[in-house]
């Protein structure tokens, strides 16, 4: 059928794959997008509306700053020099540390200071620290943070060192191990920690609860007048921040409405970084300006020519490789905007249609593969997919794509029924315990979902009543009062 198809342009190895190199160091990027999140809450253009001057001097410094971090990730970096930047920063719970802050006559911080840092991570605690925020949540995720925002973190030795118990008996100082034991006894459990929090959590979220109606309507209302498919949030900003989110695109879209009902039919996704994903969706950075999300919009029209000619080298794909489907998972691969993933199928396509494998035709439908370019050799997922890098040995594709075919039907006949399973005690468990909302993170599966789920069940949980339960790796009560739990929580004795 494609067999007289031209194939597409072909791209050298080089350029392709340099974009994945820089994804490799974009991880770091995204934990420094994440551990700025209360000073970019703090300064936010969105949230200075009724002061235009103090929205242009922080818009112009973010779009210094973020030059500046995506020059920290260069491969080719070597030294920046020094910037200067200055910001007005709304009131935080925290005092100022240092008193040096002045305030403007609308009553925000207006701070400056100077970038001259080697690394995501010094920077990132240089500016929480000039704007008098806090870095817990930076500690709390990695221990090797210097609590002085000009020292770089330190790289720690391999090899920790082990005292014989005679040091700890002469110093006075506490024996680390003995402190851990002591922690693992004194862990904490569902019914303490629901003990602990449940009461404050229940009335947080009463008070939340028109904020959460404002949220519904201002959605809605967009929904309905850009005609989209659907809003969403790929992280779990606060109902204040997405309202104000929601706001900003409604103010955009009172200007510009013609350009932006471009993406009608579309799911407009807020995230990091503004693109459009893999799967189409328009994505919107939440620290870009409007001028960008103008951009965008006005682009979309060539985004949708690029995403039909991906849906077609799909096709192809799938036709060359005996009807196996070519999808993409959002929680096991990599964030990729349509144009990085364009390439990566075209580097593929181009592969294996000059090494003709012989599948016979369609005779690998109703399977799965995902592409990847960071692995040497493929290999089959439990959910039933299989992991195919880019760059694989094509003979040793074919011997394990046939040999492995039918555990892959096994697995995907598997991962449904777990899927039936879990949205079966996800309902009981909500009516049991009358919860508003019952959900769990991507990274959780179904297999510790449905564990969760049965475990819940024995309990009874008084504090849960109307609550929105988030089922994740640990505790928390959410910005959005959600409750969250770890899948794998303990009551009584710790579960191994």
């Amino acid at each position: 059928m494609f067999c007289h198809l031209r194939p597409v342009r072909r791209l050298c190895l080089e350029k392709i794959f340099s974009p994945w190199f820089v994804y490799s160091r974009a991880l770091s990027a995204a934990e420094a997008v994440n551990a700025l999140r209360p000073f970019y809450f703090a300064v936010h253009p969105d949230f200075f509306g009724q002061h235009p001057k103090e929205r242009e001097v922080n818009e112009n410094s973010l779009k210094t700053l973020s030059v500046y971090l995506e020059n920290l990730q260069k491969p080719s970096f070597k030294s920046l020099k020094p910037t200067q930047l200055r910001f007005y920063v709304r009131g935080t719970d925290q005092n100022s540390s240092d008193g040096h802050e002045l305030f403007s006559t609308s009553g925000f911080r207006a701070v400056k200071f100077t970038l001259h840092t080697r690394d995501l991570l010094s920077t990132a605690l240089y500016i929480l620290n000039s704007c008098s925020l806090s870095i817990e949540h930076i500690q709390s995720s990695n221990t090797n943070v210097h609590s002085q925002p000009l020292k770089e973190a330190k790289r720690m030795s391999d090899r920790p060192i082990k005292w014989d118990n005679s040091y700890y008996s002469f110093t006075g100082f506490r024996d680390p191990d003995e402190d851990l034991e002591q922690v693992s006894r004194m862990e904490t459990t569902l019914t303490s920690w629901l003990d602990n929090n449940g009461k404050s959590a229940v009335k947080k979220l009463k008070h939340s609860l028109p904020l959460r109606k404002e949220l519904d309507r201002l959605k809605d209302e967009l929904s309905h007048q850009l005609q989209l498919s659907d809003i969403r949030w790929q992280r779990s900003w606060g109902i204040a921040h997405r309202c104000s989110q929601l706001h900003s695109l409604g103010r955009l879209a009172q200007q510009n409405l013609e350009t932006l009902k471009k993406a009608k039919g579309c799911t407009v996704l807020f995230t990091d970084h503004s693109g459009v994903s893999t799967v189409g969706h328009v994505v919107l950075g939440t620290m870009d300006v409007h001028h960008y999300w103008v951009k965008l919009f006005e682009r979309l029209p060539s985004y949708f020519d690029l995403q039909r000619k991906l849906m077609l080298l799909e096709d192809q794909i799938s036709y060359l490789l005996g009807g196996i489907q070519v999808v993409y998972i959002d929680e096991l691969q990599p964030v990729l905007t349509l144009e990085e993933y364009y390439s990566l199928l075209d580097v593929f396509y181009n592969r294996i249609l000059e090494n003709r494998m012989p599948f016979h035709s369609q005779s690998l439908c109703g399977l799965q593969m995902i592409l990847n370019s960071d692995r040497y050799a493929p290999s089959l997922h439990e959910l039933g997919h299989f992991n195919i890098p880019v760059l694989c040995d094509l003979a040793n594709l074919q011997w394990f794509i046939l040999t492995k075919a039918q555990q892959a039907r096994e697995n995907m006949k598997r991962k449904e029924e777990l899927k039936v399973i879990e949205n079966e005690l996800i309902q009981v468990s909500t009516r049991k315990f009358s919860l508003e909302k019952l959900y769990k993170e991507p990274s959780i599966s179904s297999i510790q979902m449905a564990d969760c789920c049965k475990r819940l069940l024995e309990q009874s949980l008084p504090y849960l009543h109307g609550m929105h339960l988030c089922v994740s790796h640990f505790y928390s009560v959410m910005q959005d009062r959600d409750l969250c739990i770890p899948w794998n929580w303990k009551n009584g004795e710790a579960i191994k």
